[in-house]
């Protein structure tokens, strides 16, 4: 079945820099039929009655966790970058090839101890989930598993997860 989701999934040579193949989900997010499978599939990847809210990262999180949660009758909660959210919110910083970046999220967003499912487009190099996973904790959520459209297999992302399981409709 993945082959389904691959389908939709350009390969762009040479960016952002030569050498890179990057895997480019646009067509994906293009089509219907490919939107709504990869929300289907990632409704199947992990057993809804396992979590009861679903919490996105910026931006592209935001585009497979909102239908997600719609389709499921779960509550969303979004994980920005700094400076776009209202209200309290607690940060996690995180490094980056060159530098460090940080999220931010509510510090009421997940009050009651609520099981907690991320999503995101793109699992990597993990620093990014990991940041959003001790958010996650420092708020009072318990994160129970991440789901991915897209997992890059060669780069070290699942390790930094910890003990929160990872799903990937795709594995390249």
């Amino acid at each position: 079945m993945p082959h389904q989701i691959e389908r939709f999934i350009r390969d762009v040579p040479d960016f952002p820099k030569p050498g890179i193949l990057f895997k480019d989900i646009t067509p994906l997010l293009q089509s219907p039929e490919g939107l709504a499978l990869s929300i289907q599939r990632l409704a199947e990847v992990v057993d809804p009655d396992s979590y009861d809210i679903i919490c996105g990262i910026e931006s592209r999180g935001f585009i497979f966790g909102t239908p997600l949660a719609l389709q499921l009758n779960k509550g969303f909660v979004p994980i920005r970058k700094p400076g776009k959210l209202p209200w309290k919110t607690e940060s996690e910083s995180y490094e980056l090839e060159y530098g460090t970046d940080m999220l931010q999220i509510h510090v009421d967003a997940l009050e009651g101890n609520p099981r907690v499912l991320l999503v995101d487009d793109l699992l990597a190099t993990g620093g990014t989930m990991a940041a959003a996973i001790n958010l996650v904790r420092k708020v009072g959520g318990t994160p129970v598993a991440c789901a991915f459209v897209l997992e890059l297999s060669f780069l070290p992302g699942r390790e930094k997860l910890g003990d929160v399981p990872a799903h990937s409709l795709l594995t390249v």
